[in-house]
């Protein structure tokens, strides 16, 4: 894997939160010009141009503004549950984030659901960044909606989407008014000590007739509720999140606009929010808490800091007989993890002492840390061309190209009881850095063939080309001294077929057929390992249904799927150093399903449901993973009731209540194995969250509920291993306990 030392729970991939939800905004369920209660337009740019969302022949959701400030949302876990086949797995804090879509499990370093800030990508795309444990978290403030496409997107948005697509779709700059906001919150989380607070602001200035400016900035404090018994410090795992937006906008002439953007996010996080179990059998109904709630015992602190920067310049330009777009992206980011890893290696102190025959040996055990530093840097450069006019035939071409520098250092340190570090282990325990560089180019292109009114059928074709290098630098105690490079490179073409024909201007049939992929790359070097393994891809057959009737007042969309996935990339383990082989097939079928009624003119409810069954079914011989079970993260059902009303009160000032019930199935932890199995079977949970608010005039006063019931529901982790691999205790990420808050939000 992209990590080069196996290390148990730091390596385990994570449970995931989703359950089956639309929910709409006020802007969104009402159309204009009085029509209360109809259910509105829901324009996304999914297919990377504007369309209604009940037009577009692939799976998607948008959660609107409105939606993340009612929910008070402050990191993808927090709303992620409420858009339908959107799995979340969390490592303890904002940012260690892991996304399932579609049963595609983040089995393997690399990612599976691609990650996009409106034209361009943000993220890693080689094994060596470890993009499948820390995917991109904004958090949503100066966001316009959060689109999520199921299923491989590999035609139009290209590598690592094989699962699916998340779009940030940020809040243009306008010269139509001068805007200004700002809000202040504060929140009671049942088990901390202190409150939490949040600050926010945000402006629209009209330079002119053609120019524009949209700034904003935020700071969010979420205080801890984890107490570590063993080094007696209560509420340990305090969160700090803060960024800024800068964006302006220029329309040059009638014909074309500018739009330049910067955007930076900071989080901090003094400590995982992970409490300790005690194991009994790998039973979870058996596993119990042998120390108090909301607590842990481990003698090192779990620091997590990430850093994002992202500047963005994209020129549209309409040339009469075709629409020209060009978007330019550079991004920067870093990333620091600490893992207390005391468990695993300080245990192998004495054994390991003896083994190199180090003086004073046999050591006691003692403690150790695990230290991963990342930082990736990424450069994109995409042109289209597309048709313009109704004609028969549409059609659209596009190049893409990205340049990516990442580094990867991990250190593993040896100390005594006492925190003095080990001479027989200086300077390092173990040692290992990893820099990689990743180039694509890509050339892509649709065409969309109208046959009737109602009938028209979308092919579309991408072909990729991929160069990797990388170096693998080693030393330490328990590694061989080592500077070895690899390298590789490799071909890929992705298609996509969507017919759809529309029943009536409400309702629409559509088929697809789709395949993706995720990158290869050159491996650890390891005896017996290959040099370098090749791609994983899949692909999506899905059939579906899209309508809104009862005159306009009620939504229901539905879709069947069956995925086929070829060549998993899947970890081999040799002397605790740990590599990639295309290992086994795997598949994933389900329903989505999802519905929206507006009862009443204010009332609007929501039901439902996902079934997601997704197993492998090969495996090598020799690596004894079970077949017929579930993929890790992948809750076989989840499901969603929400509500809202909208009613007047207060003298004539507009109010809202509501809230939303989500259900959640097990999970594994990781892949579950025919022998040794360490996969745990984090328990089902279902979770209630309320809000109300009531708008006079220029503020809105809002108070919201997250986790009603205080509900102990398990996000991530797993089992922690000793150095011998025997199974300890659990460790696991819980979902933040109920919190309770008010905020007062102005807007000028």
């Amino acid at each position: 894997m992209s990590d080069f030392f196996n290390l148990s729970r730091g390596m385990t991939i994570g449970v995931s939160t989703s359950a089956l939800a639309l929910l709409m905004s006020a802007t969104n369920v009402r159309a204009a010009e009085g029509a209360a209660g109809v259910i509105d337009e829901i324009v996304v740019t999914a297919q990377k141009r504007s369309e209604s969302v009940q037009d577009v022949p692939v799976s998607v959701s948008a959660f609107a503004e409105e939606q993340l400030t009612r929910v008070h949302a402050t990191q993808l876990q927090d709303y992620a549950a409420y858009m339908p086949g959107i799995n979340i797995s969390n490592g303890g804090s904002p940012g260690q984030t892991s996304i399932t879509l579609r049963g595609i499990a983040p089995v393997g370093p690399g990612s599976v659901v691609g990650t996009y800030v409106d034209d361009t990508p943000l993220g890693a795309s080689n094994n060596y960044a470890r993009a499948t444990s820390f995917a991109l978290d904004l958090m949503p403030y100066d966001i316009e909606r959060v689109e999520v496409l199921r299923g491989p997107q590999g035609t139009l948005y290209g590598a690592g989407s094989m699962g699916g697509l998340l779009k940030y779709v940020l809040k243009e700059p306008s010269t139509e008014a001068f805007e200004l906001r700002a809000g202040a919150e504060g929140s009671d989380v049942s088990g901390a000590e202190d409150l939490g607070w949040g600050a926010r602001a945000g402006v629209n200035v009209p330079l002119g007739e053609s120019v524009a400016m949209r700034a904003s900035y935020f700071q969010q404090n979420t205080p801890g509720y984890i107490d570590n018994v063993y080094s007696g410090e209560d509420d340990y795992n305090d969160v700090e999140q803060s960024g800024g937006r800068l964006a302006l906008m220029w329309q040059i002439n009638d014909n074309a606009s500018l739009k330049l953007g910067g955007m930076w996010q900071r989080l901090e996080s003094d400590n995982n929010a992970t409490m300790a179990l005690a194991l009994a059998g790998m039973d979870p109904v058996r596993a119990s808490r042998n120390l108090p709630d909301l607590s842990t015992s481990i003698p090192n602190a779990e620091p997590f800091d990430k850093d994002v920067d992202y500047y963005s310049a994209t020129l549209n330009w309409n040339l009469g007989w075709a629409d020209f777009v060009s978007a330019t992206s550079y991004s920067k980011t870093h990333t620091s993890q600490t893992q207390d890893a005391s468990i695993t290696y300080g245990s192998l102190f004495p054994i390991l002492s003896l083994i190199f025959e180090l003086p004073g040996a046999p050591y006691d055990e003692g403690l150790s840390q695990f230290n991963i530093t990342l930082d990736h840097e990424k450069w994109t450069q995409e042109f289209r061309l597309a048709s313009t006019g109704e004609g028969a035939i549409q059609w659209r071409i596009g190049a893409f190209y990205t340049e990516e520098d990442s580094e990867n250092k991990q250190v593993v340190d040896a100390t005594d009881v006492n925190g003095v570090p080990i001479e027989g282990f200086l300077p390092y325990f173990a040692f290992a850095q990893l820099p990689s560089q990743y180039k694509e180019l890509a050339l892509f292109g649709d065409v969309t063939w109208k046959i009737s009114d109602s009938f028209d059928v979308i092919t579309g074709l991408r072909f990729a080309q991929n160069d990797q290098k990388f170096r693998q630098i080693s030393s330490g105690a328990i590694l061989v001294t080592a500077n070895d490079p690899g390298e590789s490179d490799e071909d890929v073409f992705t298609y996509a077929v969507s017919p759809r024909w529309h029943l009536t201007d409400d309702t629409m049939i559509y088929a697809r057929v789709a395949t993706g992929y995720r990158p290869g790359g050159p491996n650890t070097i390891v005896p017996g390992m290959p040099p370098s393994v090749d791609a994983d891809e899949l692909t999506n057959y899905e059939l579906g249904l899209k309508s809104i009737f009862m005159d306009g007042r009620a939504l229901m969309n539905a879709a069947v799927f069956y995925i086929d996935w070829q060549d998993i990339q899947q970890a081999r383990s040799f002397a605790g150093v740990s590599g990639l082989d295309n290992a086994g097939d795997a598949e994933s079928q389900g329903i989505e399903f999802e519905s929206l009624f507006s009862v009443t003119d204010g009332l609007q409810l929501g039901f439902n449901f996902s079934y997601t069954d997704a197993t492998l079914k090969s495996t090598p011989p020799d690596l004894p993973n079970a077949l017929g079970v579930q993929l890790p993260g992948v809750p076989e059902w989840t499901g969603a009731l929400t509500a809202n009303y909208a009613f007047t009160a207060f003298g004539g000032h507009e109010a809202n209540v509501g809230g939303g019930w989500r259900y959640v199935d097990e999970r594994f932890s990781e892949v579950v194995r025919t022998e040794e199995n360490l996969a745990y079977a984090l328990p089902a949970y279902d979770v209630l969250d309320l809000n109300a608010d009531v708008q006079f005039d220029s503020v809105t006063v809002r108070l919201f509920v997250k986790n009603l019931t205080d509900e102990r529901a398990f996000t991530g982790g797993g089992v922690t291993v000793d150095g011998l691999n025997q199974p300890v205790r659990l460790d696991l990420a819980v979902l933040q306990p109920r919190t309770v808050g008010l905020s007062v939000d102005f807007q000028f």
